[in-house]
């Protein structure tokens, strides 16, 4: 598989070029998955628009389906840059991996979240009725439901845009997950 070269400022179009400014600005660089979005006119705009849209899962939640679909979907980009943004959320480098293995020993709400995203994912969208119980016995609801999914889906463009291109993660790697 070839491996795609990361855009850079002066090879994307005036749009893009705003988004990597502000990118910049935001986060010190611009991520090389989100230069590479830009290789389309439009798809950064509109994966940035997506992913920052409002959901009823706070940031700690987001980062358990996070790791859990970017494990399935063996993603090192994803499992790489959450990693990080995890530990920025509190997250040890222990509940981590648990997380990325879809559970949570630690937390009982975490445990049917990644559970449940680590099945979605498995499934291509066919979660087991027993895994859905277990998420909303946990005390979710039905729009955490579907946000949930929402964000698997989310996660999966990314997870597919770097399995396709390779591009050159820009965080610190993390170890494949021990069988």
């Amino acid at each position: 598989m070839a491996t795609f070269n990361v855009p850079q400022r002066s090879e994307v179009n005036e749009v893009n070029q705003g988004i990597f400014d502000n990118l910049e600005k935001q986060l010190g660089f611009v991520p090389n998955l989100y230069a590479t979005y830009a290789l389309s006119n439009n798809a950064l705009n509109n994966y940035l628009s997506f992913a920052g849209s409002k959901t009823s899962l706070n940031n700690k939640e987001k980062e358990v389906v996070n790791l859990a679909v970017s494990e399935v979907n063996g993603c090192s980009y994803c499992l790489a840059a959450h990693t990080a943004i995890a530990q920025m959320n509190g997250f040890t480098e222990e509940q981590i991996l648990e997380l990325r293995a879809g559970k949570a020993t630690f937390q009982s709400s975490y445990n049917a979240l990644a559970g449940l995203a680590k099945n979605i994912t498995e499934n291509r969208g066919k979660a087991d009725q027993a895994v859905v119980d277990a998420f909303l016995a946990a005390g979710y609801t039905q729009e955490n439901l579907v946000d949930t999914i929402v964000l698997v889906g989310d996660k999966t463009i990314s997870n597919y845009l770097h399995n396709t291109t390779q591009v050159p993660v820009d965080f610190p790697a993390v170890a494949p997950l021990k069988a």
